[in-house]
């Protein structure tokens, strides 16, 4: 239950309000996986469903939250200016971060919660690649606008790995709005990320920024997760965490991608992880509605 507000003060963000009112947070599950159950073809953005295949894209939302989500995230992982720049969808980041917006919005309704999900841009930061401080700083600029005109009630960091992309990105969105904001990093190389950068690096980072919640998605198996939620509880001194596994280590068999986590071992890693502190909880490539009944069912009991 929410934490009534004093007579006279503004309403709480929805997000926010949620944090607030203590108990558990529960986020959605995959969304590329979920395209390819739903018969997406190989090397199809899964941004581009949100033009081609709206009524697919609304049939995923609403699969999680009949499921027990209580948060979805737009599909606009890759939909920032610079991502899209080389595909189908160049120059239409602005329409097509609204829309995306509007169709989850529209999907699940109140009181669900709306989260604007923003990936990194593809690019290693400079001096190892081509992105700059003013290009970054620009992309995530005009993606966040346009989620927040479309009518998010936060926006997600999610599957960063460079600390240098992760902090451009949030000066860049804060030019913008000041919606709430969650920072997730991918710590895909045991309880590191690609860039060598450790859960304590993040939280020391963005903690002290005014972010809504810190935490870890994607990643490898469930064991190595819970390795980097330890090192996240001890390093977060209060500030909430967000944590976003994948059901496993992918295996490809012929011509699919395998996840081997039941849904039960899923939903008892991340329960456990509750149990400990953890303020948000869902799940990341192969978690599917099946998976996220289990860990809803779980975190719940």
């Amino acid at each position: 239950m929410a934490v009534p507000r004093e007579q006279g003060l503004p309403p709480l963000n929805a997000f926010l309000e949620r944090l607030e009112g203590g108990g558990v947070v529960v986020a959605d599950g995959a969304t590329g996986t979920n395209y390819q159950r739903l018969g997406i073809e190989p090397g199809v953005a899964p941004e581009e469903w949100v033009f081609d295949e709206p009524a697919k894209v609304q049939e995923v939302h609403r699969a999680f939250v009949e499921a027990g989500a209580d948060l979805v995230l737009t599909c606009t992982f890759g939909a920032s200016s610079l991502r899209l720049a080389d595909g189908p969808l160049a120059g239409r980041g602005d329409e097509l971060n609204r829309r995306a917006a509007e169709l989850a919005r529209e999907a699940v309704g109140e009181p669900t919660i709306v989260a604007g999900s923003i990936g990194p841009t593809g690019h290693l930061a400079d001096p190892l690649g081509p992105l700059s401080r003013e290009l970054a700083l620009a992309a995530f600029a005009d993606q966040a606008r346009a989620l927040a005109a479309g009518g998010v009630d936060l926006l997600v960091l999610e599957t960063f790995f460079s600390l240098d992309e992760g902090l451009w990105a949030l000066e860049g969105i804060r030019t913008e709005t000041d919606l709430p904001l969650v920072v997730s990093y991918s710590f895909d190389q045991g309880l590191r990320t690609m860039m060598g950068l450790t859960p304590t690096q993040v939280v020391e980072a963005f903690a002290p920024l005014g972010v809504a919640a810190v935490g870890a998605n994607c990643g490898k198996s469930l064991e190595d997760t819970d390795a980097v939620v330890e090192e996240l509880l001890a390093a977060a001194d209060g500030i909430p965490l967000w944590v976003k596994p994948n059901a496993g280590v992918p295996r490809v068999v012929r011509d699919d991608v395998v996840y081997d986590v039941t849904p039960e071992q899923q939903a008892r890693h991340l329960a456990s992880y509750v149990e400990r502190g953890v303020k948000v909880v869902g799940g990341c490539c192969g978690t599917t509605p099946e998976h996220l009944a289990a860990i809803a069912a779980a975190v719940r009991s």
